[in-house]
C-alpha cells in the first residue's frame, strides 16, 4: 500500500508539471454562452451536456482545463497541434485565447447531468476498485489520487470525470495508451500501459455512473 501511495504521489507531481498553474484571466460567461450556442452546441449541446456518447460532456468542467484543451487543439502555423483532432482544429481555428477563456467560464457554470450506472455489477466493481485503489500488483495508481474520490477533479490540473460518457472516456484512454494523445507529456500513457482492456472499460463504466 505504501508503494501505491508513493506511485500516486509521483504521478500527481508529474501531472502538475504537465499542467502548470493557470494564469489565464477569468472569462466572460455571457460571451462564452454566445460562442457556445453558435460553435459548440451541435456536438456538445447548448449547456455542455452532450447527448452524443463520443462527444464529451463539458458542463461543470473546470474553466482552466477547458481553456487549455481548446488552446492545445489550435494549430500554430506550420506545426501540429498539441492535441491533434482535425474536427476540433477546425472548430477552434477562428477562436482567440479570450474566446477560449470565455467558453471555459461558461461551461464551468453549467450543471452537469449525471450519467447512467451500468447494470454489469462485475465490471462496475472492477472499475470501483481501480478508481479508488488502483492495481498494486501492476503499479497502477488510483484514479482518485489525481481526480478526487468523487471524480470532481482538482483545478486547474486535473479534470472532472464524474458522469462522463463511457465511450468518450474509453477512446481517450486508448489514445493516451497509444501515444496518439500526448498533451499531458505522456503521463497518462505511463499509467495505461499497465492496464488491460477490461480494466480500461471497467473504469470508464464506473466513471460514467459517478455523481
Amino acid at each position: 500500500m505504501t508503494k501505491m501511495i508513493k506511485t500516486s504521489m509521483a504521478m500527481a507531481a508529474l501531472l502538475a508539471m504537465a499542467f502548470p498553474a493557470s494564469a489565464l484571466a477569468t472569462g466572460d460567461i455571457a460571451k462564452g454562452q454566445e460562442i457556445a450556442a453558435g460553435v459548440c452546441a451541435g456536438c456538445h449541446n447548448v449547456d455542455g451536456n452532450s447527448i452524443i456518447p463520443i462527444n464529451p460532456k463539458l458542463a461543470g468542467q473546470h474553466a482552466e482545463y477547458i481553456t487549455k484543451q481548446l488552446m492545445d487543439f489550435k494549430a500554430e502555423e506550420g506545426k501540429t497541434p498539441k492535441r491533434n483532432s482535425p474536427v476540433m482544429a477546425s472548430m477552434v481555428a477562428a477562436l482567440t485565447q479570450e474566446d477560449m477563456e470565455n467558453l471555459g467560464a461558461f461551461y464551468e457554470t453549467q450543471k452537469a447531468v449525471p450519467g447512467i450506472e451500468t447494470d454489469n455489477k462485475k465490471l462496475l466493481e472492477i472499475g470501483k476498485v481501480l478508481y479508488h485503489g488502483g492495481n498494486i500488483e501492476n503499479g497502477v495508481p488510483a484514479c482518485a489520487s489525481c481526480h478526487g474520490p468523487t471524480g470532481s477533479g482538482v483545478p486547474p490540473h486535473y479534470p472532472m470525470l464524474a458522469g462522463q460518457h463511457v465511450e468518450y472516456t474509453l477512446v481517450q484512454l486508448n489514445l493516451f495508451n497509444t501515444g496518439d494523445r500526448s498533451n499531458d507529456d505522456d503521463v497518462m500513457k505511463k499509467v495505461l500501459t499497465r492496464m488491460s482492456g477490461e480494466e480500461k472499460r471497467a473504469v470508464s463504466e464506473y466513471i460514467q455512473g459517478m455523481h
